[in-house]
């Protein structure tokens, strides 16, 4: 990274939705303004069969978008139905990781047990194929290690849109896995997050916009897009001390080692 303060900083957006019917736009204006913010990669995440699907196919247009396919916890219910398709598709040579897999005990969308069968199989589905697991974990973080644990941890796990404080930072951390830090890290009520940035290694350290939600200060109250991401790592470089371009330049080499994001 230059140190030239004119310079163009570049970000990856290490966990976005653009595919999702939330997306008041074509997934591609969505794209190109994200390109003009300088973010030169996206990790675009499925959370059942169809966004998987329209995931893969993005990535599929455009080299660089990379693809996730999973079940996020909210549908885990569909695994009996869905499984088997979506454990092909994740073979797919644009799937850079399975998920986002875990647990949601918040909202219950799904029961506990069924949610932990669909985290279960896709931990081994991660390990079978060599991918990166992205994990979702919402008030579940004993669940979500015991799990881990049980199942083994695969080589490149990442904690998508950590909203745990130090204390789970460092079982995750203990664990091997990277973390990665959303518009949560702007929001004036998350000390704690800010905090588990603090002590994450810069090596495994991510940055996302879990677009169209958690729209980063200063623009809460509007639909979040990848363009927003150097809003998320202005906060998140304050949390953790160190310059945005110094804090860029970190995310964008975490996002290939532990997701395989290729850029230009």
């Amino acid at each position: 990274m230059s140190d030239d303060p004119g310079a163009a900083v570049r970000w990856v957006d290490a966990h976005c939705h653009p595919q999702l019917d939330a997306t008041t736009d074509a997934p591609e204006a969505v794209l190109d303004r994200a390109r003009a913010a300088g973010v030169v990669a996206l990790v675009v995440v499925g959370t059942d069969l169809v966004s998987s699907r329209a995931a893969v196919a993005l990535a599929e247009r455009h080299a660089d978008v990379h693809a996730t396919v999973g079940l996020h916890p909210h549908d885990a219910d569909r695994l009996e139905a869905e499984w088997d398709a979506l454990a092909e598709l994740a073979a797919h040579p644009r799937v850079v990781a399975v998920g986002e897999a875990g647990f949601d005990l918040h909202y219950r969308h799904a029961e506990p047990a069924v949610q932990e069968a669909a985290f279960r199989s896709q931990i081994r589905c991660a390990h079978a194929l060599d991918r990166a697991l992205v994990i979702h974990s919402r008030e579940a973080w004993d669940d979500t290690f015991r799990v881990l644990v049980e199942e083994g941890v695969p080589r490149r796990t990442v904690f998508h849109c950590f909203t745990g404080g130090p204390a789970e930072a460092e079982q995750a951390l203990a664990l091997g896995a990277a973390l990665s830090f959303s518009g949560i890290v702007s929001f004036r009520n998350a000390d704690d997050v800010r905090a588990a940035a603090a002590i994450c290694p810069p090596d495994r350290l991510l940055v996302e916009t879990d677009s169209p939600y958690l729209a980063p200060v200063p623009h809460r109250g509007h639909e979040n897009e990848p363009a927003l991401l150097p809003a998320v790592g202005a906060a998140l470089a304050a949390a953790v001390g160190r310059p945005p371009a110094t804090v860029a330049a970190e995310t964008v080499a975490a996002a290939a080692a532990w997701l395989g994001v290729t850029t230009a």
